[in-house]
């Protein structure tokens, strides 16, 4: 199997969910967005679950080489999460939808959860470390109410208007993001 095919399937696959949703998962649609002849994915992926694994893994993939550099002090954790933050709403937007599309096929296909979890529980220990490295006093719970708190913006990042973006204090990242650290490690 050609790595560069398989790579070129699975980034087509991603798009495919963000624009589509499950249902619209299917090979044909992954080889007219890859630009392959037809059939050419299912010689790759020959069923819908092996489709799903291959994006889940390559989701997997995409997520481990996003990671930098830890943040030195509470300013660079502001700009780490507001950067993030942005990248929801901007360029990480496809890979993002697409990931949620899985976490939704996760619950009906358990063995989609083995793939995926890595990701969350790497975001748990992540924001822990980043949290730590910045000179906050972390504890668990500190580091789960941020990592929570960015999880569920994302949701909201995606899918919502000016109006819930503005109630949740989403349309302004960084104000966000200052706010939640704000609440979980008071300044003064």
């Amino acid at each position: 199997m050609k790595r560069d095919r398989r790579d070129l399937l699975r980034d087509a696959a991603i798009k495919v969910l963000a624009e589509a949703g499950g249902r619209g998962l299917t090979h044909r649609a992954v080889d007219a967005a890859a630009g392959a002849p037809l059939g050419t994915t299912k010689n790759y992926f020959p069923t819908r679950d092996a489709l799903l694994q291959a994006v889940a893994e390559r989701c997997v993939e995409h997520y481990n080489d996003a990671a930098g550099p830890l943040p030195t002090n509470r300013e660079e954790l502001v700009a780490m999460l507001r950067g993030l933050v942005e990248n929801v709403a901007g360029p990480g937007r496809p890979r993002l939808l697409a990931y949620l599309e899985l976490q939704a096929e996760a619950a009906r296909k358990p063995w989609l959860v083995d793939i995926l979890d890595p990701i969350a529980a790497s975001d748990f220990a992540g924001f822990a470390a980043a949290q730590a490295a910045a000179g906050l006093p972390v504890s668990a719970q500190r580091a789960a109410i941020i990592t929570l708190a960015m999880h569920a913006a994302i949701p909201h990042l995606l899918a919502d208007g000016p109006g819930a973006l503005t109630a949740a204090g989403l349309d302004d990242p960084d104000t966000f993001v200052r706010g939640l650290l704000e609440a979980v490690y008071p300044e003064n």
